[in-house]
């Protein structure tokens, strides 16, 4: 009879399992049978031109208002909390490490726009409150963030470390706060909880391929939350919260060949594959996901090179490109057959077109896994299409006094004719949008503010449009400082400088390395004119995919400059150990000698060093003393000391006793 119930049992299990899993996944659905809940994964790999590889995951959840404050099947609940409590409208959170290449990685296509970010931590947030609320809430909202992310996000609460853009900073608004921290160090720990809030965490789907230690040996890695919530019960909107997460990583691959003989192949793309890079495989995607894919995109400088190396017209190359058995060729060759290919509509800045491979994860299993690889047959030299200007900040002046800040910006030529520039007869325009937060302490005279075209001086009045500046506050508030830039389309290069002062901090306000210097917060350079966007060929696998989706939307061309490192008047932090350690030692020296004089007995002390003379004479002296005595008709009597010595003895104390007092008054009446 046991026998019998034991394979019952068995199926009992494993129909409840399969019934678990139904729920979970069909558990988002209503009594009206539509969708409410949904999730996507998606990766999208790129080779970069200096021989690294561009990988990019990509997550989306999605929540209708409806579902707000009730029992979640997909959505993380902590999120819809946060929303529900803070009034967000719409928030971005990174954690960065290294700075995005705009040289060498491209600048003008959608992913350095939207996810190229600077060093350290960044957060903005939109509230729907009214305006005296607005801050209140950011600091509760630095401070549930900080202990979601174990990051030091609740540093962003003071007032001196955020700022409140006017309309250079997209999305304006004037709900909006801003604040980074250039010096938060991201490691594991930030990552953990950014992986929590995925359905399936790291254990199924793309998310497996997330391996640590590849992750962080990279030249760079973002992570980044972007969340936004739209009015609820209106027909015709967005879901009620839409939770991105994207994971951005340049990696180096372990090139297969170690030594290249001849100096013509050195410029030979490294061979990779998912294994080689992440040391694991894809074995299937997320129960819980809508849709699990991988995307391999050629940039348009890569495929106009790899038409100029196919020595075909431009037609009949893009055909092969496009075509079927074009995932194996004489120049590369893929170790996975793309399900799908689109090919990107030609634009008006470019006339070469990017290739988009699909692969679908879905088809895959544990006994079958999914490992893309691509395998570089001949030399390759590409240039990734770059922002109309290069933006790169730099310090000027020496000493610890005053300084100068310079924001440069130089002509990439890169695109064939400024097509977002407002064109005339008589005069081309290139606008360009300058957002700047400088830190209290470092004290900014806006009005030294002088422009350089083309390494000419120009009046400030012919080059900026418009200026929205916010002075600086000490210990209250940071310096802000909005510049909208109209230069001509045959601009080379322009530059611009402002000079400073440095400030002076309380002890208790330096950092523990404070010798290391001070930060200024990334300037961020953005084109409103020039939009990055990739449109594909109409297709109904388009709109449902998120990342794709994204591609196709217009955001502006936006780059980061460096982060820079001023050094600051400090003072010897040395000097409070100095003085404790000699008045501790002095003290020492002064109670030490009274105690000793005012306990010290004389007498017994010269009493105990004569016994112990005698001890170590021998007792041979002893009894000879002893038998003269008796010899004599005396008593053997124990030397005593004289009066003169007693007193000489009492004198030197006496005389101690007032020089240490002397000390301690003359001590006592120096210092008050």
């Amino acid at each position: 009879m046991a026998l019998l119930r034991r394979p019952l049992l068995v199926l009992l299990l494993v129909v409840t399992h399969q019934f678990l899993q139904l729920w979970i996944v069909f558990g988002s659905v209503n009594e009206e049978g539509q969708k409410q809940e949904e999730f996507f994964e998606e990766l999208l790999l790129k080779p970069l031109p200096d021989r690294k590889l561009l990988t990019h995951f990509h997550f989306q959840s999605s929540a209708p208002p409806s579902s707000n404050g009730r029992h979640h099947h997909l959505f993380p609940k902590a999120i819809s909390q946060l929303v529900q409590k803070f009034r967000v409208k719409e928030m971005e959170l990174s954690f960065t490490q290294g700075r995005w290449n705009y040289e060498s990685w491209g600048g003008f296509d959608s992913i350095p726009s939207s996810n190229a970010k600077p060093p350290g931590v960044e957060l903005w947030a939109v509230f729907d409150v009214p305006q005296h609320l607005i801050d209140a809430l950011w600091k509760n909202l630095t401070h549930t963030l900080s202990g979601l992310f174990c990051a030091s996000i609740n540093f962003l609460e003071s007032s001196t470390a955020y700022s409140a853009p006017e309309w250079s900073f997209p999305p304006a608004s004037g709900n909006l706060r801003y604040g980074t921290l250039p010096r938060e160090a991201v490691c594991t720990e930030n990552l953990t909880p950014w992986l929590k809030l995925l359905p399936c965490r790291d254990k199924a789907g793309i998310s497996m391929l997330l391996d640590r230690p590849s992750i962080y040996r990279g030249f760079y890695h973002s992570q980044r939350l972007h969340l936004t919530s739209t009015g609820s019960g209106s027909e015709g909107l967005d879901p009620g919260i839409i939770l991105e997460q994207t994971l951005t990583v340049v990696l180096l691959p372990n090139s297969q060949r170690a030594s290249l003989a001849r100096a013509s192949e050195k410029h030979i793309q490294p061979s990779w594959s998912l294994r080689s890079i992440f040391g694991k495989e894809v074995s299937g995607k997320c129960v819980l996901a809508e849709n699990s894919n991988v995307y391999l995109l050629l940039d348009r400088g890569l495929v106009a090179e790899l038409k100029q190396l196919h020595k075909e017209d431009e037609e009949s190359a893009e055909k092969v490109l496009a075509s079927e058995n074009y995932w194996t060729n004489p120049i590369f060759e893929l170790s996975a057959k793309p399900d799908r290919i689109f090919i990107e509509e030609s634009s008006l800045l470019s006339k070469n077109s990017s290739i988009l491979y699909k692969f679908e994860v879905e088809k895959y299993s544990e006994s079958e896994p999914f490992d893309l690889g691509l395998t570089w047959k001949i030399p390759v030299v590409w240039l990734c299409q770059q922002a109309p200007l290069h933006a790169s900040r730099f310090l000027m002046g020496s000493g610890n006094e005053r300084g100068a800040i310079a924001i440069s910006l130089k002509s990439t030529q890169s695109c064939e004719g400024f097509t977002g520039a407002n064109f005339d007869d008589e005069r081309c325009e290139l606008r360009v949008d300058v957002f700047q937060v400088v830190p209290w302490y470092v004290k900014v005279y806006f009005h030294s503010l002088q422009v350089f075209v083309d390494q000419q001086p120009k009046a400030v009045s012919d080059i900026i449009e418009k200026i929205h500046v916010s002075p600086s506050k000490d210990k209250v508030s940071p310096g802000v400082m909005e510049l909208v830039l109209k230069l001509p389309c045959s601009v080379s290069s322009a530059a611009l400088t402002i000079e400073f002062d440095k400030g002076f901090l309380h002890i208790d306000e330096y950092p523990p390395d404070a010798n290391q210097g001070f930060d200024i917060p990334s300037a961020i350079v953005s084109f409103p004119n020039f939009h990055a966007s990739m449109v594909f060929l109409e297709n109904d696998s388009l709109n449902k995919s998120p990342l794709l989706s994204k591609f196709q939307e217009k955001s502006p061309v936006m780059s980061y400059t460096e982060v820079l490192l001023v050094p600051l008047t400090t003072p010897d932090f040395s000097m409070p150990y100095n003085v404790i350690t000699i008045t501790c030692t002095v003290f020492a020296l002064y109670f030490g000698s009274l105690l000793n004089a005012l306990r010290r007995r004389v007498a017994e002390e010269e009493r105990f060093l004569k016994d112990k003379a005698a001890k170590k004479s021998g007792r041979l002296p002893l009894l000879l003393s002893k038998l003269s005595a008796k010899l004599r008709g005396r008593h053997s009597e124990p030397p005593h000391s004289t009066p003169g010595s007693s007193s000489l003895v009492n004198s030197k104390l006496v005389f101690k006793v007032i020089l240490v007092a002397g000390l301690a008054v003359c001590w006592q009446y120096y210092f008050s």
